[in-house]
């Protein structure tokens, strides 16, 4: 645990590469005075790297301002659950198994962990395309950081097989269906998938008699995410930023998401939540799982994530899901306000 604060609670501190030598910090809350908790909001509004606060009591309004500043809070309490507290937290059964698996992603990548801190204080507060933008920028950037690049070394890219349907369309009376149809490759999203989406929410705003469209997957998952074979491929890190502006899935699911349900199930990976959790409606089937792997690939969320989620759940959360890195359950994304609802 990190003591109290004090002078370098949430200084940066940098190698002689300049890599993070410590991007995550633990704050115990339940060893602070009242004084300590002025103290410890103040730096952590200011600090750059992940401060995450863990307790073994339930949070009062006393501390709000400090859970707020701070990246996430962990709270162990038996019987305690998510609906109980507010976004700035999350339950947890053990606070050393949970404080080891953040540590853990954060010190593997910690540029992309300090990265994603910083953005999300972003993309919360911006507007959904000034949001996309600064994504988009920090996942162009760490696309030439040697964090991915040595994620990409150990990870041979395969031949994609092609997809002669990566989308299918089709309309029953006002509704018309947009599937991811990749099913072999558990809907990995490629080119063809993401332009597929950018064409068919195109589509629905030039025809008014499209009340409703129903986003789905087809096969075993709604989507793995990324399609990895892919990754890193586009012809430089500028590219890859100004493709992904114009060819952006999440913001045509955005510009029309009055419209949009979005009725998931299985893996929801990387963009496949982060895709769908623009639709003004998000609905799971009970065996659906939510993921944010990309800080293990050394990148922050890339397909709109940083922007979708947190609006749905708040940065908070969002941080959490990202440095976990591991599946939560349709009940906890209930809870979270991440679904609407079961299917």
């Amino acid at each position: 645990m990190v003591p109290p604060p004090g002078p370098g609670l949430t200084e940066l501190e940098l190698d002689e590469e300049g890599r993070p030598s410590r991007p995550l910090r633990i704050l115990d809350l339940d060893a602070l005075s009242p004084d300590q908790v002025g103290e410890a909001t103040e730096a952590a509004t200011l600090g750059t790297p992940a401060l995450v606060g863990v307790t073994r009591v339930r949070p009062t309004e006393s501390t709000d301002p400090l859970l707020e500043a701070l990246t996430c809070t962990l709270v162990a309490v038996p019987n305690l659950t998510d609906r109980d507290l507010p976004r700035t937290c999350v339950t947890v059964p053990d606070l050393d198994r949970a404080v080891a698996a953040l540590r853990a992603t954060a010190e593997a990548s910690p540029c992309a962990t300090l990265t994603l801190v910083g953005l999300l204080r972003l993309t919360a507060e911006a507007r959904v395309a000034d949001g996309l933008l600064a994504e988009s920028l920090a996942y162009s950037m760490l696309l030439a950081g040697p964090e991915f690049l040595a994620w990409r070394e150990r990870t041979p890219r395969r031949a994609i097989p092609p997809a002669a349907e990566p989308v299918r369309l089709f309309r029953v009376g006002d509704t018309l269906h947009v599937v991811l149809n990749r099913p072999d490759r558990h809907n990995a999203f490629d080119r063809g998938i993401r332009d597929g989406i950018v064409e068919a929410m195109g589509l629905c705003e030039l025809d008014d008699s499209i009340s409703a469209v129903e986003l789905s997957g087809a096969g075993p998952s709604f989507s793995s995410g990324g399609d990895l074979d892919e990754f890193g491929t586009t012809p430089h890190v500028a590219a890859a930023h100004l493709i992904r502006l114009r060819q952006s899935a999440g913001y045509s699911v955005h510009r029309v998401a009055d419209r949009v349900r979005a009725v998931v199930h299985g893996s929801c990976i990387g963009a496949g939540i982060e895709v769908p959790a623009f639709a003004g409606r998000l609905d799971a089937s009970d065996d659906a799982r939510f993921q944010l792997p990309e800080l293990r690939m050394g990148l922050v969320p890339g397909a709109g994530g940083t922007v979708s989620i947190t609006r749905r759940v708040g940065r908070w959360r969002t941080a959490y899901l990202a440095l976990r890195a591991e599946p939560v359950d349709v009940t906890t994304a209930i809870a979270w306000g991440l679904v609407d609802s079961r299917v």
